[in-house]
């Protein structure tokens, strides 16, 4: 029998070696990349969507402004009109935002009641910041088609930290940036709170800094108890939730001319003339 010289053991382990490698590769190639410039943890079920845009009538009319607290302000602002003359809703946030999470909620809902949106993210607040881990939706890589308006939001940054904050998602334009230096500050808001978001532009008629309701209800529920809550006109969820989307449903109401009507509803019309 003809012995392997110690050359040919040689060669073997290199050729083993070398299918060793380009496997790993391959692997590595074939494996999904991670954006980790966002947080978002997934793209949102549709069935936790259809959820929370069809909650009946009944319960909007029931609750009413329920324990929002903060309404918009009317401003004599700049126009800002889609490409079509639509008006428009200006929204600035971050991700990593405890107020900006609650807010998202009431959000979602009221602007559904005007279109539809798609890509929403899952997503949650910072778990270092007040009310952490608040489980919420994200507007980044997030579109919005209505005949009726306009939506524009920013998320201007993650929930993943740096040494200096988080990671940059994504910067308002000069426009945008100057309605907010101008909005986002006394006289329109106390110096104490100057620069706070979420900031919500209505096209140039009112606008609003900081959440409508205290997160506080949403500390340590998951999307569906959140979900699961809302038609539940006694709880805290439902009417921190609720009572601020239909504040932002009846600010809307104001740029839309009362349009459509399947959301601009008698008990909306109401909190409208409160605005």
């Amino acid at each position: 029998m003809k012995k392997t010289s110690k050359s040919n053991y040689k060669r073997v382990f290199i050729a083993i070696g070398a299918i060793i490698i380009v496997f790993l590769l391959i692997v590595v190639l074939k494996s999904p990349t991670t954006n980790n410039s966002s947080a978002v943890d997934a793209l949102a079920p549709q069935k936790l969507i259809n959820q929370i845009t069809s909650i009946p009538d009944s319960v909007f009319n029931q609750i009413g402004i329920g324990t929002s607290t903060v309404k918009a302000t009317p401003i004599s602002g700049k126009p800002y009109l889609s490409s079509n003359g639509l008006p428009q809703v200006l929204y600035i946030g971050a991700e990593y935002c405890p107020y900006c999470a609650a807010e998202r909620w009431s959000m979602v809902i009221a602007l559904s009641k005007f279109g539809t949106f798609k890509n929403l993210g899952t997503t949650h607040s910072s778990s270092t910041d007040v009310y952490p881990n608040t489980q919420t939706f994200s507007f980044h890589g997030s579109s919005y088609t209505s005949k009726y308006l306009g939506f524009v939001p920013i998320e201007e940054y993650s929930n993943i930290p740096t040494s200096t904050g988080y990671t940059t998602l994504e910067q308002p334009t000069s426009f945008q940036q100057s309605l907010m230096n101008t909005y986002d500050a006394p006289p329109y808001t106390t110096s104490s709170n100057q620069g706070a978001i979420p900031f919500v532009y209505f096209n140039g008629k009112y606008m609003i800094v900081g959440a409508t309701y205290s997160p506080q209800p949403l500390q340590n529920q998951s999307y569906q108890n959140i979900a699961d809550a809302l038609t539940n006109v006694k709880s805290p969820i439902a009417k921190g939730i609720i009572g601020s989307a239909n504040n932002l449903t009846a600010t809307i109401c104001k740029i839309t001319n009362n349009q459509p009507a399947t959301a601009c509803t008698p008990t909306i019309k109401k909190i409208e003339a409160g605005l």
